[in-house]
């Protein structure tokens, strides 16, 4: 069988917000021609969709497929091949819910990605940035008060490795590039999941920060900062990093910042509703689950700001363990203070731009990767149609119906 040929669907167009009425045909892979009445070799596969609204392959720019629990500390001293066969299931289960492209913030390697990209294992397309960067006490830093040893596991799972000092962080930013980052991945506050620093931390000295980032643009890749305070945030955009993740207290000079280094923001709005939910039975620490509440209500407040100043902003969740399945609900609670299309294109356009493959992925249009979703209703009228997965009625990646 080769190629596909999706007639009667109703096409969006991400940019423009608009809908046509077309045929689409995928074949190697890509989009090979859209419009009314297409033909198509004989052993095409021929799929009637009456009429069902189409949007490109969704894209979650803050995952991580590693972590099957929400105790990412004991994720460096689980087995390699065990964590392996969780990431399958987590991918497996991402797919299925319309996400045809993943960039893993931390956890995942070139070996998962290999597997994804030969087929061995089902699941989007894996970014991955290996482990990413901590100072001593950051938020990547998973020693108890008590705990003196410290063993980054440079064989196993662990989601970080700690670095202090411009050429420490250098050489890890390398080593790290060396096995294939797409980018890189730097704490630059402190976090939720982390046992000894505070969330209102600044982590990592400029001089740190701007290394890494040096790094990163001499092999043509970029930087993702972790980052809640507005303090952190605007340090880390000063240095040259292109992402923000979370950035649930950004203020109005962060606003500036993100346009005039033309900086993204990554919200990952549903993992704090989750862990408050969820976050203990799925094994998140007490401490760390007495520390959401501090970016629980801001992030909405964040985005609304962030949207309202025209700072580029892409899809991201950052759920652990069990909580996974929650994915698309992000996409109800960014509706809460953004329009459905903005939305959409943050899931598409819009991380597809921050990951450096623009026009590749996250569009529909003729040459791009033939990913996209079929859905039971139009996403731009009800956001539900994206934040419940139920809605899904197919999923096409590299032009193939999986």
């Amino acid at each position: 069988m080769s190629g596909l040929l999706l007639r009667n669907a109703l096409l969006l167009d991400v940019q423009t917000g608009e809908y046509a009425e077309a045929d689409l045909r995928c074949a190697d892979g890509r989009v090979a021609e859209t419009g009314r009445g297409l033909t198509a070799p004989d052993d095409t596969r021929v799929i009637d969709l009456k009429g069902a609204h189409v949007v490109p392959g969704l894209i979650d720019a803050h995952v991580h497929v590693t972590a099957s629990t929400a105790d990412l500390g004991s994720l460096g001293s689980m087995s390699p091949s065990y964590v392996a066969a969780h990431s399958a299931r987590i991918m497996g289960d991402m797919l299925s819910r319309g996400f045809t492209t993943v960039r893993d913030a931390s956890g995942a390697d070139f070996g998962l990605a290999d597997a994804q990209a030969e087929g061995l294992v089902r699941g989007p397309r894996l970014l991955f940035c290996g482990k990413g960067l901590s100072q001593t006490g950051g938020h990547a830093d998973f020693r108890g008060k008590g705990q003196h040893l410290k063993d980054d596991h440079p064989c196993c799972a662990g989601v970080g490795r700690v670095a202090d000092g411009v050429d420490a962080v250098r050489a890890a930013a390398r080593d790290e590039l060396r096995k294939g980052a797409h980018h890189i991945k730097v704490m630059g506050s402190g976090g939720v999941a982390s046992p000894t620093d505070r969330i209102d931390s600044t982590q990592y000295s400029m001089e740190e920060l701007r290394a890494v980032v040096e790094e990163a643009e001499a092999a043509n890749r970029y930087v993702a900062a972790h980052a809640y305070t507005a303090r952190a945030v605007n340090r880390a955009l000063e240095a040259g990093v292109r992402s923000i993740e979370h950035g649930n207290l950004i203020d109005d000079t962060s606003v500036e910042l993100f346009r005039k280094h033309e900086a993204y923001l990554v919200p990952t709005l549903v993992t704090y509703w989750a862990l408050k939910e969820e976050g203990r039975e799925f094994g998140l620490p007490e401490q760390s689950w007495r520390k959401v509440d501090e970016v629980l209500d801001a992030g909405l407040v964040a985005l609304e700001r962030a949207s309202r100043g025209g700072v580029r902003i892409a899809y991201g969740t950052d759920l652990l363990g069990g909580m996974h399945r929650h994915q698309n609900q992000e996409f109800r609670l960014r509706g809460e203070v953004q329009r459905p299309i903005d939305v959409l294109r943050a899931a598409t356009t819009g991380a597809a731009e921050l990951v450096g493959l623009g026009g590749e992925i996250g569009t529909l249009a003729v040459g791009a990767h033939a990913d996209l979703v079929v859905l039971d209703g139009d996403p731009l009228e009800d956001l539900g149609v994206l934040a419940d997965p139920t809605h899904v009625r197919h999923v096409v990646q590299a032009g193939a119906l999986v």
